[in-house]
């Protein structure tokens, strides 16, 4: 390992944190040319410009963001490790990163993110809302939350928060024009609306009444990585789709959309908290972990 592998680490933070070398002299107890002769050090080594400087403002190269981003997790780390090993108790605190479904985020995550801030007011937080799948530890993710029965990274934990159940529809005026499936096994005879998202959007799988597995392939005619997106294409006509239940329950109760195959038992939607299997889990991704598993406990 190279031995100046993390000097200038805690420094360029500060400096990033505080927004100018002279605060950050003021935090570390060192001169502000100290802090500029660091910073210019830490630059060399690394082969890049990390800071855009002027005479009153400091900010970051997209390389500076990207170092900024691993070093600040590293320090924070390094710091509750710390504590824990002189038997201090960790308040959660620093900088959070998550990412969420769009629709989840908006409609459940909201509130709840409002009300664990008002719990640990020394957290913060970047929500990215999308419903790709995102590779954590590369894009510095700390948890997202998934619909999925177990992470598919041996080196990611998976924690099921809530489960949700899923229905088959379409728009009257579909089934007006080609006819209602009577039998899952029927769906390769019709249009589909796809999540793309998903491991294997063409095949859809169904469970009789008698436990035996229906896989059915279907023939996608429109593909999203959107719920809302998948719901409004149906609406239009255009397609058989399945979707969480309660994003159609109104459409539903007002006719605009008719549940298929209500006699078959309703497929299960495990949502998930996703999130890198570390020794040392820092106590605002623990807190965040329990919170959300206490606020939204799996059915």
């Amino acid at each position: 390992m190279k031995t100046k592998l993390l000097d200038g680490m805690v420094t360029f933070v500060h400096v990033v944190d505080s927004g100018s070398f002279t605060h950050a002299a003021q935090i570390t107890g060192h001169s502000t040319s100290y802090i500029s002769k660091e910073m210019s050090k830490l630059e060399e080594r690394l082969g890049v410009r990390l800071l855009h400087r002027t005479t009153r403002t400091l900010s970051l190269t997209p390389e500076g963001e990207l170092y900024y981003e691993s070093c600040k997790q590293l320090v924070e780390s390094a710091q509750e490790i710390e504590n824990a090993l002189g038997g201090k108790q960790s308040e959660p605190q620093g900088h959070l990163r998550i990412s969420c479904p769009v629709s989840f985020g908006v409609v459940e995550l909201s509130p709840m993110l409002a009300k664990f801030m008002s719990l640990y007011p020394k957290v913060t937080f970047e929500v990215d809302l999308s419903d790709r799948r995102v590779d954590l530890v590369a894009e510095g993710i700390d948890i997202a939350v998934r619909a999925v029965h177990k992470a598919a990274d041996s080196s990611l934990i998976s924690r099921r928060i809530k489960t949700a159940q899923a229905v088959t529809v379409a728009a009257p005026s579909y089934l007006r024009k080609y006819g209602t499936p009577k039998h899952p096994s029927e769906l390769n005879q019709h249009k589909a609306i796809t999540y793309s998202y998903q491991k294997n959007p063409n095949l859809w799988e169904y469970n009789s009444n008698d436990g035996e597995m229906i896989k059915v392939e279907v023939d996608s005619v429109f593909a999203a990585n959107s719920p809302e997106m998948e719901m409004s294409m149906c609406l239009e006509g255009i397609g058989i789709t399945r979707l969480p239940e309660e994003h159609t329950r109104e459409a539903i109760a007002t006719g605009r959309l008719v549940e298929l195959f209500s006699d078959f038992p309703k497929h299960k939607i495990d949502l998930c908290l996703v999130y890198p299997s570390r020794k040392h889990m820092s106590a605002k991704v623990r807190a965040f972990i329990d919170f959300m598993a206490e606020n939204l406990a799996a059915n």
